[in-house]
């Protein structure tokens, strides 16, 4: 069983380029991105790590996707979410991250 992990940041909501879907994510910082890698253990489809989240008042359970590009972990934040918090593309966010 991995050990629990708990990060906090801040970070901008931005929308994936070109993305019909609007997919919305938020790039996990570099530094927490590798202690996650390196504690994450089993890792799912695509490379993601399970963790669950908290954007102000809203709580929920996602995955965390690699990015080639950048070499850090994406956070996806569905439209529910953002309209429940008023987020949009640009604001900075802060976030709670937990594993395990």
């Amino acid at each position: 069983m991995e050990p629990e992990q708990h990060h906090g940041f801040e970070a901008e909501l931005w929308l994936y380029p070109g993305d019909k879907a609007a997919w919305h994510f938020i790039t996990v910082p570099e530094d927490i991105s590798h202690s996650l890698r390196f504690f994450a253990g089993t890792t799912h489809g695509f490379g993601s790590i399970r963790v669950r989240v908290r954007i102000g008042d809203s709580q929920w359970a996602t995955s965390v996707f690699p990015d080639k590009k950048s070499g850090c972990y994406l956070l996806p934040v569905k439209a529910a979410i953002r309209k429940a918090e008023g987020i949009t593309t640009g604001d900075t966010v802060s976030v709670e991250l937990r594993t395990g």
